[in-house]
């Protein structure tokens, strides 16, 4: 801010300067030892012969009176000037205008281009956050020191094979000669690649704040900017700061921003990314000498990145950070408990067994929900009706309630999903057991039916997948078998179930009439860093095939929907109590509906909308009742007070009856 602002100063300084010089030599020129008059009063002067002789030097009237003062003027067009001077016998005396001084001239044709540098030289510095206006080629890296990261590997958990990974690099910095007595060079590059969420730049600061030695982190997509050559400027800049503090770590983050797979020129413009992906090639492992220097990046897209880029020399290690298990889930679950006061009924472990699929950083939200969730309601402690409802609404969506939907949308709805529930609890086969039905608005779905799977899966077979299919099937089914009409609420259940068949016949192989054989579209986006395939529009295979193919994934739909249609023909008085309990309750989930099909009374759960609805109603009563109470109580004690008022009226008419009978008999 300071040097900034002696910039600004410095350039004002120079400006005044300059406009000062210029006002000093156009005055200079127009000074002299003259007085200055009216028009007016001059031609009076020459009107009483005071005046000798006059200078005439464009509009401007210089006079030398009888006794030898000048006087100056400046003089309005007048034709009869001239001729009343003759008349006057006054010297006329006429010189050229003088033009504009040199200096003048000079400082009015250069103020504009300087004007236009002084803009561009501003314009550097606010692109540069004020640096110096040569500055864009230099390394944005941010060094980091032991002090400054606080996260260790402590703080990473529910990834052991990455964080034993990177344990290795933080080993040999620490102690290189435990590897090298044993021939073992230290890797130059580690390649961090998973899903979003699972800890890849997590576990990069915990790189930070174990291994004690400089940091360099920049993210990809802060090398290439506006300026040809800068991209790889900035990568020699980054190496260099790196080579100076070796041995040291420099961690790129999203390096797909610029190691992306180099294209064939289509399009025929410089592609400043491929300049700074070939530096950093050449930085990696060229001719000159890295030694110390550990390069660590983090991407989600490693199937665009360059193949000289993942090479070992440059990426000796690819390490994969993949999605959590039961196990890791519940460890990266204790992690984050430890910042929440939580209830004695929390287990991490139930929490870990009903959210297969989420990642790390869904995890830390649904702690982070929960606790919200628990403040909301006023308490003290997070327990685990915080967690279910989290949980629901990171899976299902937040509850829409301010939806209005009319009763045939709920009936609709309500038999859409109660169809769904049905042909999950009564398919035959692998299935995931059913978890909830909701028709609550949740997200962008009217209703939602959820399966939680009882174990991490990592492969899917046919059954299992045609058994997808038939539940997603079941919500349309539900409504044209009961309501008899269709509606728009199924367009996502048949995108998927589409989508499906068409992976198990192209994809996965599970045709029995195509075959084991990919029938996927070889072409890529040549822009997206992929070069083209051949094949026609219709992926490498003839029209015939295709046809087959269609016929293929429309027989799995077709198939799968009949087998649906039979189970809730099968099972239609189990659909309809569904549904009815679904409108009355609007949330049920497995247990509800074991003890609905069993005859059972269903039982409103703690903290659902069924529950605060009738404890609301339990309360109206309540205190109806209790208020005619204290109306029949404020009634007896009115009736009560005037009993007694009217029974004092009396015994005093009385007293006062008999005492003018014996005033009579007195008389």
């Amino acid at each position: 801010m300071n040097g900034n602002m002696r910039n600004i100063l410095v350039w004002a300084a120079i400006f005044i300067v300059i406009l000062s010089l210029f006002q000093m030599t156009d005055n200079g020129r127009m000074s002299s030892k003259s007085d200055k008059v009216g028009y007016s009063e001059m031609m009076d002067l020459v009107d009483q012969g005071a005046v000798r002789n006059i200078e005439i030097q464009g509009q401007t009237l210089t006079a030398t009176s009888s006794d030898g003062t000048a006087l100056k003027a400046l003089a309005p067009y007048d034709p009869d000037l001239i001729k009343n001077l003759r008349e006057k016998n006054v010297a006329i005396e006429v010189k050229p205008q003088e033009g504009e001084s040199i200096i003048k001239q000079i400082f009015i044709s250069l103020l504009p281009i300087g004007l236009i540098i002084l803009f561009w030289i501003f314009m550097m510095n606010k692109m540069q956050g004020g640096g110096k206006a040569m500055s864009f080629g230099k390394s944005r890296a941010q060094m980091l020191t032991e002090n400054q990261v606080r996260v260790t590997f402590d703080d990473v958990a529910g990834v052991e094979e990455a964080k034993q990974e990177l344990e290795e690099v933080v080993d040999f910095l620490k102690d290189p000669s435990k590897f090298q007595k044993l021939g073992g060079k230290i890797p130059k590059g580690v390649l961090l690649a998973g899903s979003p969420g699972t800890g890849k730049t997590l576990l990069a600061k915990s790189v930070a704040g174990e291994a004690g030695v400089p940091f360099f982190t920049i993210s990809g997509s802060e090398f290439v900017e506006m300026f040809v050559g800068v991209g790889a400027s900035r990568v020699r800049d980054l190496f260099e700061q790196a080579k100076k503090n070796a041995p040291c770590i420099v961690f790129i983050d999203e390096i797909d921003a610029v190691g992306r797979h180099r294209g064939t020129g289509i399009g025929g413009g410089n592609d400043e990314r491929e300049q700074t992906l070939n530096q950093l090639l050449v930085e990696m492992d060229g001719f000159g000498a890295n030694e110390g220097v550990i390069l660590i990046a983090a991407t989600n897209r490693p199937d665009v990145l360059d193949p000289a880029l993942m090479r070992p020399g440059r990426f000796d290690r690819q390490v994969v950070v993949p999605l959590p298990d039961i196990k890791g889930r519940e460890q990266i679950l204790n992690v984050h408990m430890q910042k929440v006061p939580l209830a004695g009924d929390v287990d991490a472990h139930v929490i870990a067994r009903g959210t297969p699929g989420f990642s790390g950083a869904d995890l830390a939200n649904l702690v982070n929900e929960s606790a919200l969730m628990a403040a909301r309601s006023n308490k003290r402690l997070v327990d685990m009706e915080d967690f279910e409802m989290a949980k629901d609404k990171v899976m299902m969506g937040a509850e829409r309630r301010s939806n209005a939907m009319t009763e045939e949308q709920k009936k609709t709805t309500a038999y859409h999903e109660a169809g769904h529930a049905i042909v999950t609890l009564f398919v035959e086969g692998e299935a995931d057991p059913l978890h909830k039905v909701t028709i609550i608005p949740r997200g962008r779905a009217l209703g939602v039916t959820m399966s939680l799977p009882e174990e991490d899966k990592v492969t899917y077979s046919k059954v299992y997948l045609e058994n997808q299919i038939a539940i997603l099937m079941g919500g349309r089914l539900a409504e044209e078998l009961i309501l008899n009409q269709m509606t728009t609420g199924a367009s996502n259940d048949i995108e998927r179930a589409t989508e499906l068949a068409h992976n198990m016949v192209c994809s996965w192989g599970m045709s029995e009439k195509m075959g084991p054989q990919n029938y996927g579209s070889k072409e890529q986006d040549p822009f997206l860093g992929r070069n083209m395939g051949g094949g026609s529009s219709s992926g490498g295979f003839s029209s015939d095939t295709a046809k087959a193919v269609d016929a293929e994934i429309r027989k799995f739909v077709d198939t799968n929907y009949k087998r649906a249609k039979a189970i809730l023909k099968k099972h239609e008085d189990k659909l309809h109590l569904l549904s009815e309990a679904l409108l009355e309750h609007e949330t049920l989930d497995k247990a509800q509906i074991d003890d609905l099909f069993n005859g059972k009374p269903v039982i409103a759960k703690k903290g659902s909308r069924r529950k605060q609805k009738s404890d609301a109603e339990k309360a109206a009563k309540v205190a109806e009742r209790e208020k005619k109470t204290d109306d029949k109580l404020e009634k007896t004690r009115k009736t009560a007070k005037s009993t007694t008022t009217s029974k004092k009226s009396t015994t005093a008419k009385k007293t006062t009856t008999k005492k003018t009978t014996s005033k009579k008999k007195e008389d």
